[in-house]
């Protein structure tokens, strides 16, 4: 009765009267509701079956194949043709002595397949050439494989169940999963996929189907099936149509009892049956029928379909007028085991019109048992021979009249294609399904004023979920142990993601929130803005008593990495959401109901093939990689390639230093040296020029009054961001400041933070404040160069920086962070970063003997703008890839994230501008630009419209807008010693890498 009230809170429009089973199942335990019994019983379309000549057909007859079936036939003796019939258990994870059994039953009783479950690719490869070198006639071989051999195989690549393929509206890309199956098995010399499931899941309780089914809607189910299977098809594997005549509306499961399926024909006929009609016009090459009671299509008592005439002969093949091959259902499960003894069960099954006894337990009793059968004229010749030549028919199409054994080379390669990725993506960015999206929370655009918590609910891990969603803005996890305590451990949170993690290696275990997750989820709910992310079966969520407080639900279906990736995209508007519930969750949520969400041009993830690259050569990366770090060029680094608003390689390498003890993630942040003029001073810079501040032919006394009375007062902003105007490369103003020992001078630097002296430049080290002034002085009063040509300068940015603060009363560090790191999601990118982050995200860049006589670690290593208190226009930012790509894709994309402009398209074109390349200066504004010649920052491969920068450190950051590739490399190649010879640059490590990036595009 329990049951009963949960399942009319979930789903009942009409009161619904509901007999429970009896414990010898006597009595239905359908328990599907009337609202889903109106949508599939009610339904106005009643299918009408082609004739048989109009039906498609995958494997069309031939002479040469009558011929082939009658030349052998006519060869078996009645022995060898009863072992046709039989299809046998076979494991390539287990002993000798199973081998041998199996071995055995190939050469003494001649047997007409294997059915393989657990064990390995290569190992089952094995096997079968061995029993097909024994067989006399060669063996079928088939394999329950629903979401790929995974289902049974390791070393093999998991699809969706088929209830994540059910919330996807676009067929073809089930095809394409289908076809890759076929490609699979066919490689692995398997001839039956045991798939589609075709039972209609309208039962939620439903212990054994579940998600092995597309869902409750049965036009859904089918076209779904049509896919997968005309994908596996063409291929030339046969696809089996399963458990006949429907699994989808019980309460048991018929591995351990007999279900029942209580249903009058005509809710049967449009229901259960309307897959398997359609799928017979459409091709459907075989059969599986299970073990049920459906008492108003067999009317002997507790009797198994599998083994009932009426339901194989007389519904199956004469009213359907289905003439492919039918296997029973595994014999040895209870559904037909406890029904009658090994032998007695194969007799039944093959007498009610079965072609292929699968997973027979004693095949001498079972021949035996049909051989008496036969002396008794219960079994005609006929009949034998309707089977075994049907059975040697489909042995021809699949080629078995020309076997080869199967070659294991390559073969795990072979059957894991780098596409099976690439695809995997695709299927979830059309399967997850947002639900419920008030005010529109979804995607989350205000990143700045966004403080985010994740809390992780479920069983397994969401390792890749929170990682994917810090790869968009700082999201903080929060574990709570005491929900009276969850609100205040809360209380600095204006969004709180909650992400149900369940299990998905069994797709039989049970998925549920515990009550201390619905208590948790209400409590938040009421005063927060709440996600619930379920990474499970859509009916998890009616284990929630209410949804009306939670501001928005994402059904992502599975817990694998890449669902939680594409669900952290879908978040952040990276992909708009597409996916409809294949199932309902509640009367308000039903069947197909699904909502669209925007997609914004933010960074997302796939893989290199999705962008026109190869996964092949990019892997070439790490070879150059190794170089570096086995040649002592830097202890570690990470590199990021991005193309078409996607990340498609990112991969951290080596250690923090030398001593191997700290490995380099992804997460870890470098200091950025030079990189830093590009991804902060830069984009203030082109702020204050979009709105009007500054041209191009504004000169430098005009921006700054300092400079009005000194020999730079006539560089033009043009000038100075070009490096063209004839300044110095840079001075050690360090060096004024050391003492006769070369230490830093008492005069300068404190010990401690104290008044006068803020500013901090390496630990326990600090320099007096007014020491900026003494900087910019020099600078006003330093030579310029005698000769007008580019020289490369520290000081434009030193003084661009000056000028950003001046124009805008913020310093640097606010300004970079309020205009662009928060509102880009740059959560991870800093000056100081000491401030937030733990000193071993932070790779060191040198042990310092001249200067700070110290490790640097988390104080940047240039000394100019360590004696600015970290905060330099020309270095001092801290960052990782991922944050620093983010800028580099909103240069690529002239101004625009997010769907915000920071600055205009005509600002960005202007700035990317080689203003003065005829005079030999390849620069452009800010940005460095492919060499004129030889020599320069690229590996002289991308476009002369590419821009960049380069650090000191080891770091290059680099975009182009005619391949829309961004490319960021970091490392701290200056560790630890920045004076010793930069072997990094000398071997061109950063340029080989780009080298081989865009050898990567396929042409």
């Amino acid at each position: 009765m329990k049951k009963i009230t949960h399942l009319f809170l979930l789903f009942a429009t009409l009161i619904v009267i509901v007999n429970c089973s009896s414990s010898k199942g006597k009595m239905s335990d359908t328990t599907n509701s009337l609202k889903k019994e109106a949508i599939q019983y009610e339904d106005d379309e009643v299918y009408v079956p082609h004739l048989k000549s109009e039906r498609k057909t995958f494997f069309k007859g031939s002479s040469s194949e009558d011929k082939w079936v009658d030349s052998v036939y006519n060869q078996l003796s009645f022995n060898e043709k009863i072992g046709q019939l039989f299809m046998v258990a076979a494991y390539s994870n287990k002993d000798a002595e199973h081998f041998n059994t199996i071995e055995k039953l190939v050469q003494d009783y001649k047997i007409g397949g294997v059915i393989f479950f657990q064990g390995g690719p290569v190992r089952q490869a094995r096997l079968t050439n061995r029993f097909q070198s024994k067989s006399k006639v060669p063996l079928f071989v088939g394999i329950d494989a629903e979401w790929g051999m995974s289902m049974r195989l390791d070393s093999t690549y998991r699809f969706p169940w088929n209830m994540t393929l059910g919330a996807i509206r676009d067929t073809k890309l089930i095809e394409r999963v289908g076809a890759q199956m076929g490609r699979e098995a066919k490689r692995m010399g398997v001839h039956f996929n045991f798939a589609p499931v075709l039972d209609i899941n309208t039962n939620p309780l439903n212990p054994i189907i579940g998600y092995r089914s597309f869902g409750e809607d049965k036009k859904n189910v089918t076209e779904s099936a049509i896919a997968l299977m005309t994908g596996v098809q063409n291929q030339g594997v046969f696809s089996t149509g399963k458990h006949f005549p429907g699994h989808g509306d019980t309460s048991t499961d018929s591995h351990h009892t007999l279900p029942v399926v209580n249903f009058p024909k005509e809710r049967i006929d449009n229901v259960e049956l309307y897959p398997y009609k359609r799928m017979f016009d459409e091709g459907l090459e075989s059969v599986m029928v299970a073990h049920l009671n459906v008492p108003n299509l067999e009317p002997r008592e507790n009797y198994p379909t599998s083994i009932s005439y009426p339901v194989v002969t007389e519904l199956l093949q004469k009213q359907l007028g289905f003439d492919g091959l039918i296997f029973t259902d595994a014999l040895n499960m209870k559904g037909a085991s406890s029904f009658k003894k090994p032998g007695d069960i194969d007799l039944a099954a093959f007498m009610a019109g079965n072609d292929i006894l699968l997973f027979a337990e004693n095949v001498p009793v079972a021949v035996e048992k049909i051989t008496q059968a036969y002396n008794d004229t219960l079994i005609t010749d006929d009949r034998i021979e309707q089977s075994v030549k049907k059975i040697l028919k489909y042995k021809y199409k699949v080629g078995l009249n020309s076997y080869k054994p199967i070659e294991t080379k390559n073969l795990v390669s072979d059957i894991n294609p780098v596409d099976n990725s690439s695809l995997q993506y695709e299927l979830y960015e059309n399967a997850v399904t947002v639900v419920k999206n008030d005010n529109a929370i979804l995607p989350i655009k205000d990143l700045a004023s966004s403080k985010i918590a994740y809390i992780k609910l479920g069983d397994f891990p969401g390792t890749s979920f929170l990682s994917t969603l810090n790869k968009y803005t700082e999201v903080t996890e929060v574990s709570v142990i005491d929900n009276s305590k969850a609100l205040e451990q809360l209380s600095n949170y204006s969004t709180v993601i909650f992400g149900f993690h369940s299990s998905d290696v069994s797709w039989w275990k049970k998925q549920e929130f515990s009550k201390n997750d619905i208590e948790l989820i209400n409590k938040v709910a009421a005063s927060k803005d709440v996600i619930l992310d379920i990474f499970a079966k859509p009916y998890v969520a009616s284990d929630l008593p209410s949804l009306d407080a939670i501001k928005s639900i994402v059904v992502s279906y599975q817990n694998s990495d890449i669902s939680q990736q594409v669900s952290a995209e879908i978040i952040f508007g990276a992909l708009g959401a597409k996916g409809r519930l294949p199932v309902s969750i509640s009367e308000k949520y039903p069947v197909n109901h699904g909502l669209t969400t925007e997609s914004t041009n933010v960074l997302g993830f796939s893989t290199p093939e999705r962008v026109g690259m190869s996964s092949e050569k990019l892997a070439k990366i790490e070879t150059i990689v190794n170089k570096a770090i086995n040649g002592k060029m830097a202890p570690g680094m990470q590199v990021l390639v991005a193309r078409k608003g996607k990340v498609i390689y990112q991969k951290s390498f080596g250690y923090h230093t030398y001593d191997n003890k700290t490995k380099v993630q992804n997460s870890d942040i470098y200091d950025v040296a030079s990189v830093t003029k590009m991804v902060s001073t830069l984009p203030n810079v082109m702020h204050l020029y979009d709105h009007g501040k500054v041209t191009l032919e504004t000169k430098l006394g005009e921006m700054l009054p300092a400079f009005a009375e000194s020999n730079k007062k006539d560089i033009t902003f043009k000038e100075l961001l070009s490096h063209y105007g004839r300044l110095q490369a840079w001075e050690p103003f360090y060096k004024s400041t050391l003492d006769i020992e070369k230490c830093p001078a008492d005069k300068y630097y404190s010990l401690f933070f104290k008044e006068g002296f803020t500013k901090q430049v390496a630990e326990n080290l600090y320099i007096r404040n007014d020491y900026q002034d003494t900087i910019m002085s020099k600078i006003i009063s330093s030579k310029l160069i005698d000769k007008k040509e580019y020289k490369y300068s520290d000081f434009t940015f030193i003084i661009l920086k000056d000028y950003v603060e001046k124009m805008t009363g913020k310093s640097l560090d606010v300004l970079s962070t309020e205009q662009f790191f928060k509102p880009l999601g740059m959560s991870s990118t800093m000056y100081n970063p000491l401030l937030k982050f733990d000193m071993s995200m932070i790779p060191p860049t040198e042990i310092d003997n001249y200067f700070r006589h110290t490790t640097i670690q988390g104080y940047v290593h240039d000394m100019a703008a360590a004696m600015q208190g970290g905060i330099g226009g020309h270095a001092g930012i801290f960052s990782n890839t991922m944050d620093i790509a983010k800028m580099m894709q909103l240069f690529l994309q002239k101004g625009n994230y997010g769907g915000r402009q920071y600055f205009s398209e005509e600002t960005f074109l202007t700035f990317n501008n080689c203003h003065f390349c005829l005079e030999g200066n390849r620069r452009g504004l800010g940005f460095d630009k492919p060499q004129l010649g030889k020599e320069g920052p690229t590996c002289g491969c991308v476009s002369k419209s590419s821009f960049g920068h380069t650090g000191f450190t080891g770091t290059m950051a680099w975009a182009d807008p005619e391949t829309e590739i961004v490319y960021v490399f970091l490392s701290n190649r200056t560790f630890p010693d920045s004076n010793a010879a930069n072997t990094l640059s000398k071997e061109n490590i950063r340029e080989d890498i780009q080298r081989i990036i865009q050898e990567a595009i396929i042409k």
